[in-house]
């Protein structure tokens, strides 16, 4: 038996280059299901917001059979198709993250920018399908097996390389340039900071910092102290460079 496929939009990015922009033909021995059937051919079902066989919106578990003209469709930003897909899980209230122990970088840049987002370089991949189901965690990763999981529902298979680019990839795809809120998260392990008292941590605070800074905020649970040094000067100037690059690549597209 034979089914036949198209993948639309930056789905393209996750096919083989001969397979893309066009009709895919893919033989059967015996019935399988959509999710099946577009997995096999490289694209994990957590990048597919809507999938239409012979015209009608399914579920992932729908059997094709021969002859079935199957569409694949990325994530609608634009347009709200909630009654139309029947595929998409429901969406989570809040935008928290776990990432996959090879993006260490995007984690960091993701708790700078204050989104809840939970990283360790040990974790298994057992481990971040577990937590991005049952803490309800987009899972962030490069392991497009880790996103065929069953389990996993939420998840985001990061093209990029870079990890600067890798977080206006991810800021994109999830729409949170609104929701920054820089310098609130421990860079290290995630936790809210709590305002701290100069009198009370003078002692642990080098020389140059306790003569020329006043305001410090503490991490309550690895105990590591912040201020706005060069380092925060620094990141400043990355978050408005990142913000500058998703405006600039906003307008483009419009």
């Amino acid at each position: 038996m034979k089914v036949y496929l198209r993948f639309y939009a930056e789905l393209n990015d996750l096919l083989p280059p001969p397979r893309r922009a066009g009709c895919i033909v893919h033989s059967l021995e015996t019935p399988a299901s959509v999710k099946d059937v577009i997995e096999a051919l490289g694209v994990p079902h957590t990048e597919v917001d809507l999938v239409l066989v012979n015209g009608e919106s399914v579920e992932f578990s729908w059997l094709v059979h021969d002859g079935d003209r199957v569409g694949v469709y990325p994530v609608f930003r634009s347009i709200d198709i909630t009654r139309l897909t029947h595929v998409r899980a429901q969406g989570y209230s809040e935008k928290r993250f776990v990432v996959d122990t090879h993006l260490g970088r995007l984690a960091a840049y993701l708790r700078i920018l204050g989104f809840d987002s939970l990283y360790r370089n040990d974790y298994q991949d057992e481990d971040l399908a577990q937590i991005s189901r049952d803490e309800e965690r987009i899972l962030l990763t490069r392991d497009r097996g880790l996103l065929k999981r069953s389990v996993v529902t939420r998840g985001f298979f990061v093209r990029e390389a870079h990890p600067r680019q890798q977080l206006l990839e991810v800021l994109r795809r999830f729409d949170l340039s609104g929701s920054i809120a820089a310098f609130r998260r421990c860079v290290h392990c995630n936790t809210l900071l709590e305002p701290a008292s100069k009198e009370l941590i003078t002692e642990r605070l080098p020389p140059k910092t306790r003569r020329y800074y006043n305001e410090f905020r503490i991490c309550p649970g690895c105990r590591r102290i912040y201020w706005k040094g060069s380092h925060y000067q620094r990141m400043q100037g990355l978050i408005e460079r990142i913000i500058e690059s998703k405006i600039e690549t906003t307008n483009a597209k419009v």
